[in-house]
Order: structure tokens, then sequence, then C-alpha cells
């Protein structure tokens, strides 16, 4: 081949960062890749004033651009799910690879792209779909290909970290920092799919399928988001040793895989405990080769495109050597895996618990006589100082656990929640020691 071209759809952020560096790093990609790479159509609504295509040919119609012959690699790049993957599937009937920065269309429907890739004999590549630049799909793909990988946990929303590292070093309120993140451009003039986990969600869905083997299934995903943390849950946590991070965290145990999004306190000792702002990592723990971490932007015009431009170069090495390609889920086809995914109620955890509750004799005993007679072992009961609460002395009790099965915890913070003394909900947050 002496030139491979590229049709991009979508000339966004991330669809205009990749048409620069194709275009800044083409003799290093064209080094790399074997072949020249151009783009040589480009699908979008407008070409904005300050960006700059050259003659490069510009069609409204994205799917102008999954017909053109000339084109050898689609870049999906125009996001949301419905559009995206008429467009993906058009693509790939059509014979073209393609190269997509689409979390969501590969969480949700991935198995079906997939198989119809594997028809068409063509890539569908997705590096950028996950964590950024940071290649880890590849680390996790093809790096750990050695190992049984055991579990792995990651910070894969920089809005959701920004919110609560500022949260933390500055004793703001949520929606205050919500508010700041908004201005900023880290936050979606609706933020639910950053606040409420959905967003990470659909990464740690990517994530577990290659890491175990087993079939995208978003729809097993637990989510939970970080609107009810407080900064009150966050200071008595700093004060215990731990910091409070929403953690996406899939796990291979012997009755299934965990999949599960989160707020989780962990050890301030472990390096992803101090990953902050909008940065993005992500552990993973191999039976051969232990912890491994992987560092970086999560989000942003160049070091998204730097990932979906590393894939353009997988893809056009892979066209040239077909043998080459590595399984789109890691592992072979036929040996993808039904284990099951557990629900939320079945998984084992460590909990923080922060109990209101009034200041007399006998309030404490009767907490912990319910945890026994749930045989919840404690680590650890801080009593906090008593404060004013409607014309009552109402204290704070904050409990660490030992792992129990979350069924069993939340029969037990409902028995509390109906003592007498306890004032309101038990605030209850997962704890995980990443081992």
């Amino acid at each position: 081949m002496d030139q491979v071209k590229i049709g991009i759809c979508g000339l966004g952020t991330v669809g205009y960062g990749s048409y620069l560096v194709l275009a800044e790093n083409k003799e290093e990609i064209a080094r790399r890749a074997g072949c020249e790479v151009v783009v040589s159509h480009i699908g979008t609504r407008s070409v904005k004033p300050e960006q700059e295509v050259g003659d490069t040919r510009v069609s409204a119609n994205v799917f102008a651009v999954a017909d053109d012959p000339e084109v050898d690699i689609v870049l999906e790049l125009i996001g949301g799910e419905d559009l995206a993957k008429d467009l993906v599937l058009r693509a790939v009937n059509n014979g073209k690879h393609v190269v997509t920065a689409n979390k969501a269309l590969i969480a949700v429907h991935g198995n079906e792209i997939f198989e119809a890739a594997a028809r068409n004999n063509v890539c569908v590549a997705y590096e950028a779909a996950v964590a950024g630049g940071i290649p880890v799909i590849k680390a996790v793909r093809e790096g750990m290909a050695a190992n049984r990988i055991e579990w792995l946990a990651g910070i894969i929303n920089g809005t959701g970290n920004f919110i609560l590292t500022e949260m933390c070093d500055k004793g703001s309120e949520f929606a205050d920092v919500l508010r700041q993140a908004q201005k900023l451009g880290y936050a979606e003039a609706d933020p639910t799919f950053d606040v409420e986990g959905i967003d990470a969600a659909h990464k740690l869905t990517i994530l577990a399928s290659i890491a175990f083997g087993i079939p995208l299934q978003f729809e097993k995903a637990y989510t939970e988001g970080i609107t009810q943390v407080t900064i009150e849950d966050i200071h008595y946590a700093k004060e215990l040793g731990y910091r409070i991070k929403h953690l996406g965290i899939a796990r291979n145990t012997d009755d299934g895989i965990e999949l599960r999004v989160h707020p989780t306190l962990i050890s301030e000792e472990k390096l992803i405990a101090n990953v902050d702002g909008v940065m993005n990592a992500v552990m993973v723990q191999g039976n051969a080769v232990g912890p491994t971490m992987y560092y970086g932007a999560g989000a942003g015009a160049l070091p998204t495109a730097s990932a979906v431009v590393a894939d353009v170069v997988d893809v056009v090495r892979v066209m040239d050597h077909p043998q080459s390609a590595v399984p789109t889920l890691a592992f072979q086809n036929d040996h993808i895996s039904d284990t099951p995914v557990l629900g939320i109620s079945e998984i084992e955890s460590a909990y923080y618990l922060r109990i209101a509750a009034e200041d007399k004799a006998g309030v404490l005993s009767d907490i912990t006589e319910i945890l026994g007679d749930h045989s919840i072992n404690i680590e650890a009961v801080i009593q906090k100082e008593p404060r004013d609460h409607d014309a009552q002395q109402v204290l704070s009790v904050i409990i660490l656990t030992h792992e129990i099965k979350e069924a069993v915890m939340i029969d037990a913070i409902g028995k509390i929640e109906a003592l007498e003394a306890v004032s309101g909900n038990v605030s209850r947050i997962r704890m995980d020691k990443l081992e």
C-alpha cells in the first residue's frame, strides 16, 4: 500500500484534534504505518471559521463518508448512540474499517457491531473510548495477555474526580463545585452522565470485557453517583486516613464478575487515592505481573486524538498483515465466557457508615448489637461531639466495618434507621483495599 485514506465523521473537539494530529505528525505516522495516511473526506454539518482543512472534501451528511469508495478507514467521532450506530454499521457493511472514541456506542451496541465487523472482515478499534489518551485498552488487551486479570479499578471520569478533589481540598459544597466545573468546561450543562456514574459505567463495561473475556453487558453494571457525598463524609474519611474517589471496579470472583461504579473509600497511601483534578487513572491486577497503574489525561482534543490516531496506525498495519489482528475483546471469539455478572446485593465489601443519633446512653450499644446480630465485624468506631439539631443534641457515629455481603449490610442499615434514637438515613459508602 502506498496510501490509506481516512474519512472523519464529526469535526468537533476530538474530530478536529484528530485531523490536526494526522496532518502535523504525518511523516512520523507514515514511518510507523508503512504508508502515507491522508484525510480525504470529512463529514460535518459545518466547518468552523477557525478550522483549517485545506482542500479536503467536506460533506454535510456523514453517511456520504461511509459510502465513499475511496475511504479505507472511517473515524466515528460524532458521539451519541443511534446515529453513530447506524453510521458504523453502514461503514462496516461497506467493507470499511472503523475507529471510534464513542464509549456509549461500544458499551451498549459493541457486541452487535463486532459481529458485523467479523462478518465483513474489518476492524473496529476503540482505544479512545476509555480514559482519553491513556493507552489502557492496548495495555490490558495486549500487554497483559499472559495474565489472568483478577481485578481492575479506575478513576475514569475527570469531571467527578475534579468535583471530589475540590470538595476535599477546599471544603466546597458539591453544588458549588459543580457550577465551577461547568464554567471551566469540565461538566456539561446537564451533568447527569458524569456525576451519576453513567459515563464511567460505559468505560468500565468495556474494560471488564477485555479483562475477563466476557460479552459487553452495560445493562448489568451497577451505577451510583456522587451527588450524596457530603463535606462531612469527606472530612471524616480524611481523618481516618482515607480519600473518597468515584471508582469503577470490576473483579473476577469465584461467584461471578463484579461490575460497579460508586463512591469508594480507599487508603490515602494508595497511588490512585492521590490522582486529583480532571486526571484519570486505572489500576489493573494480573496474577503474574501484580498491580499496575496507568495515569494521564482522560479527555481533551489532543490526548483523545492521540488514541484515535494510534488506532489508525494499528488498523493500517492490520490491512497490510491481516493475520496480525488482535481479537476485538482480547479473547478469541469462540472463547468468550458466559461468566455471570453479579447483582450489587451479591457483592462483598467493607463499609463506612455515618449515623446521626441522639446523645443518650445505650445508643451506640444498640447499633453495635444490630451489626453483631448480622455478623458484621467492626474495624473502627469514632463518636463525634454532639451538635444542636432541632433542639436535640445529635452526635455522629462513624463506623468502619470488615467485608460483608451487601444484602446483609442493607438489612442491618434498615434496622439501625428504625431505632428511635437514630435521625434520618445512614450514610453508607463502600470501602476497598484494592488488593
